[in-house]
């Protein structure tokens, strides 16, 4: 294998392994910045090494065996292996056997450190956006000039930011493993609530020039992916992981040729991602085994599923969808669930049915300067036949909207209604 080739297998087994040599390197040490360090200097080896020797049959093994005899040598110079070496647990005081007995220990599995890590990262102290911040560089191995490229942010606040939740949780003392009972499941309604946050902002970006940002969306669908296959036995993880990947589904057709946003309705749904969609319902249905039907997610992804369903927009089930949102309101009230049940009466019921739901929420301060709201009232009183209403209401809504395209769009629905 030429050196390019070399270099370019290492770099693509770095990417794939990254993560998990970072969870089961933070266990050992206890410190994210110090796994990262480790996992880094495993690669340098790498690049080192495998140009000569060729890649090993277990690269991953290797990887994490060579991080792990460093972080020895490391708690060697530091007088600290005897303090060590119950949490390592690997018999320290045999360090200097072979480097195959070590490989071969590495090829345990560790997707319990790797969920560990997940957990870690998506832990309740830290606030939502340094969450989705660190997991992206943790678990998703974003580069920081990604991330805030992503998020729209400056390279050194998503720096600070990640900075800070790492310190706080060193500060915390909390451990790189799976919670327990009650603890795991608070904790795992901030792992999918962050996961979810990231492909909500690819799918719908809340600010800059672009409508959507598919590589955002393809990221938390891996996240995703990854958390259904080291926690098979929790419906929610399915149920999240079906809502993503029939949402992704639609992508491809949710803008036009200028970037200006396709309604839902007038899609081409010949663009829409049958695989995906297929993967969708595959994991809603997992998700219904598990005894999960009535959760958050699943009930989000049954509304997503009757859309993917109908061939065509006029076979849309809406009353079927207006009847999901009434359970969805029931097990996670909201504003915004709210509004999305206004919408859906407003299609199985008439405008009129819309416009009464709209009323009840009108004065939540959660919704005061969402855009969506007013966008979701001009619609509703254009279906009506109410077009000077309806201009005022886009007009409020563009207003809002910190999306370029978005305003332009609503702009373009305000100006139609003056005909």
């Amino acid at each position: 294998m030429a050196a390019s080739e070399t270099h370019q297998a290492i770099e693509t087994v770095f990417r794939i392994e990254r993560a998990r040599l970072i969870a089961g390197l933070a266990r050992m040490v206890r410190e994210v910045d110090r796994a990262e360090e480790l996992a880094q200097d495993a690669l340098v080896a790498a690049l080192a090494e495998w140009p000569k020797s060729g890649v090993p049959e277990k690269p991953g093994a290797w990887l994490m065996a060579t991080a792990k005899r460093r972080a020895i040598d490391g708690f060697r110079r530091a007088k600290m292996l005897e303090r060590k070496h119950a949490e390592i647990g690997h018999g320290l005081s045999e360090v200097d056997d072979s480097a195959a007995r070590i490989e071969g220990a590495m090829d345990d599995e560790i997707g319990d450190e790797l969920l560990g890590l997940m957990f870690t990262a998506c832990h309740p102290l830290l606030s939502r956006d340094a969450r989705a911040a660190l997991t992206l560089r943790l678990i998703g191995g974003l580069s920081t000039e990604e991330i805030a490229r992503a998020f729209l942010t400056s390279e050194p606040t998503i720096a600070q930011r990640i900075v800070r939740a790492k310190k706080t949780l060193s500060k915390a003392v909390i451990a790189f493993e799976i919670p327990r009972g009650t603890e795991r499941e608070a904790r795992l309604v901030s792992v999918l609530e962050v996961i979810y946050l990231i492909f909500n902002e690819g799918y719908a970006a809340t600010a800059g020039e672009d409508l959507i940002r598919p590589a955002l969306c393809t990221e938390a669908q891996r996240l995703g992916r990854i958390l259904a296959g080291i926690a098979p036995d929790e419906p929610e993880v399915f149920g999240l992981l079906a809502l993503m990947e029939i949402q992704a589904s639609r992508l491809a057709a949710r803008a036009a040729p200028d970037g200006s946003p396709i309604l839902l309705t007038e899609q081409n749904r010949a663009r829409w991602d049958q695989l995906l969609i297929r993967r969708g319902l595959a994991a809603l249905d997992r998700a219904g085994a598990l005894g999960g039907a009535n959760g958050p997610y699943a009930l989000q992804a049954a509304l997503a599923a009757c859309h993917a369903r109908a061939r065509k927009a006029e076979d849309t089930d809406w009353k079927h969808i207006a009847g999901l949102y009434d359970n969805l309101r029931e097990v996670m009230p909201s504003p915004v669930v709210d509004l999305n049940r206004a919408v859906a009466y407003c299609m199985a019921h008439g405008p009129e049915a819309g416009l009464a739901l709209l009323d009840l929420i009108e004065n939540e301060p959660a919704l005061r300067n969402y855009a969506p709201l007013p966008a979701a009232r001009g619609d509703f009183l254009l279906r009506a036949g109410r077009k000077a209403e309806a201009r005022v209401a886009f007009e409020r809504a563009a207003s809002l909207t910190r999306n370029e395209r978005e305003r332009d769009f609503l702009r373009s629905r305000a100006a139609a209604c003056i005909a």
